[in-house]
């Protein structure tokens, strides 16, 4: 679907507004917490983490997204594995995770370019599961946290479909931002099937114990 100029600028304004804290996020500053907000202490008290078993088969549109995001994709080794939370933390997590899903226009990969399966950052302000996903990290990453704690994962949702979500490895548990809704869920409690997500070692990816594999991730 095309969009035209006045449109795309249209989208690009609203995105440049709602995000325009980022920078402010980045030096150290929080979003103000919204009303009915999840807090920290909400967190199940025993951390649940996701195991690898191996290697993996990465997403095909994933491979192309890193050819033109090569920063996006890149592991520094030197980063924690693992997000300490704290309340500042948290309320940064819970901020980005909103904003995004309130300020991007759900749309198919097909709808929207005519490909059965495209990655990017939604920088017309429209996308499906995994350009919600890879914007969240984007601003995570500016604001301070470490992109290799924050990995980008395959499920199969409640319709049987493959779907993206990005995966928090965290002191409180692997916890999991989500487009289809705006409460972080530690990955037990998502209902999904998890399939395999990026590796924290390489530009790569590690199964997470299940032979079924989506070819796309390409609903909304």
């Amino acid at each position: 679907m095309r969009i035209a100029i006045s449109q795309r600028l249209t989208a690009l304004a609203g995105i440049a507004r709602a995000f325009r804290g980022a920078s402010v996020l980045a030096a150290g500053l929080l979003f103000a917490p919204a009303a009915g907000a999840q807090t920290l202490a909400s967190l199940p008290s025993v951390p649940s983490i996701i195991a690898a078993v191996g290697q993996a088969r990465p997403i095909a549109a994933w491979v192309t997204f890193c050819e033109t995001y090569a920063a996006e994709c890149a592991v520094d080794r030197n980063e924690p594995t693992e997000i300490a939370l704290t309340p500042a933390i948290w309320s940064t997590i819970v901020s980005v995770n909103r904003k995004v899903n309130n300020s991007l226009r759900a749309v198919t990969d097909m709808e929207h370019f005519h490909v059965a399966d495209r990655w990017d950052l939604a920088e017309d302000g429209a996308g499906d599961c995994e350009d919600y996903q890879l914007l969240k990290r984007k601003l995570l990453a500016d604001a301070g946290l470490p992109r290799r704690a924050m990995r980008m994962t395959v499920v199969i949702d409640e319709k049987g479909e493959g779907h993206a979500v990005l995966t928090l490895i965290t002191s409180r548990g692997d916890l999991i931002l989500d487009n289809k809704t705006s409460t972080i869920l530690p990955w037990r409690q998502t209902g999904y099937t998890f399939i395999k997500r990026e590796s924290q070692d390489a530009v790569a990816w590690v199964s997470l114990g299940r032979a079924a594999s989506p070819v796309t991730t390409a609903n909304r």
